[in-house]
C-alpha cells in the first residue's frame, strides 16, 4: 500500500533493476526494514484503510470503541508527536493536525528529514536539526513561524521530555517473562523465521 504512494521509487525502480536487468538490489541500510514485511491479517489491513479513508478521529463521536464514543479532544495526557519535513507518507502538516487533536499538552517536533530518516536519527547526528514547540497555533504554517529550531537529533529532546514525566527507574529484570507470562522464544522470535 505504502509503496504505491511513490511507485517510481519504491516499485518500478526495483522491477527494472532487479527483474529486467538482473542486478542485485542496491544495499541501503535505512530501507533494510522493507525486507521484513509485516503480515497483517486481511481484515486488520482493511480496517487501517477504512481509518485512512474516513478519518473518524477528527469528528467527536464518529468512532465508537466498545460502544463508547471517542473524542480525541478529551484525551488528557501529555503527548509528543514527531514528524519529518520531507515525509512522503505522512506530510508534516497532517501530523501537526494530529498533535492539535491532543489539546494544550501536546508537544510537536518537526525533524529535518523524511519518513524513516526522521525516526532513525542517532542522538549524535550533527547534521540534523529540528523544530519544537507546543501545538497551539491554529495552522502548521503558523506553528513553524514560532517554533524553536534546535541543532542535532530530536532524541535527546525526547529523552528530557519523557524523563520529566517518568517515575523512578528500576533495574531491568534479569530474565524475560514472569511466572504469569512465560517467555515463548528467544529473540528475534518465531515469527521472523516463518516463511
Amino acid at each position: 500500500m505504502f509503496a504505491w504512494l511513490r511507485p517510481n521509487d519504491l516499485i518500478w525502480n526495483y522491477w527494472v533493476n532487479n527483474y529486467l536487468l538482473g542486478n542485485d538490489p542496491p544495499a541501503y541500510d535505512i530501507l533494510y526494514w522493507n525486507n521484513d514485511t509485516t503480515r497483517l491479517p486481511a481484515r486488520l489491513h482493511a480496517d487501517f484503510l477504512d481509518l485512512i479513508e474516513t478519518n473518524p478521529f477528527v469528528e467527536a463521536g464518529r468512532l465508537k470503541i466498545d460502544g463508547r464514543a471517542l473524542d480525541m479532544r478529551k484525551v488528557d495526557i501529555d503527548s509528543y508527536v514527531v514528524a519529518g519535513v520531507t515525509d512522503h507518507i505522512t506530510p508534516w502538516q497532517g501530523c501537526y493536525k494530529t498533535a492539535r487533536l491532543y489539546g494544550e499538552r501536546a508537544t510537536f517536533v518537526l525533524a529535518n528529514s523524511g519518513h524513516i530518516q526522521s525516526l532513525i536519527n542517532p542522538p549524535d547526528n550533527r547534521k540534523a536539526h529540528f523544530w519544537t514547540g507546543a501545538a497551539q497555533a491554529e495552522t502548521a504554517d503558523n506553528w513553524i513561524g514560532t517554533a524553536e529550531k534546535r541543532s542535532g537529533s530530536w532524541w535527546p529532546h525526547w529523552h528530557e521530555w519523557i524523563t520529566a514525566r517518568s517515575g523512578q527507574t528500576k533495574p531491568a529484570p534479569a530474565a524475560l517473562g514472569s511466572a504469569d507470562l512465560l517467555s515463548l522464544d528467544a529473540a528475534p522470535g518465531r515469527y521472523v523465521m516463518e516463511g
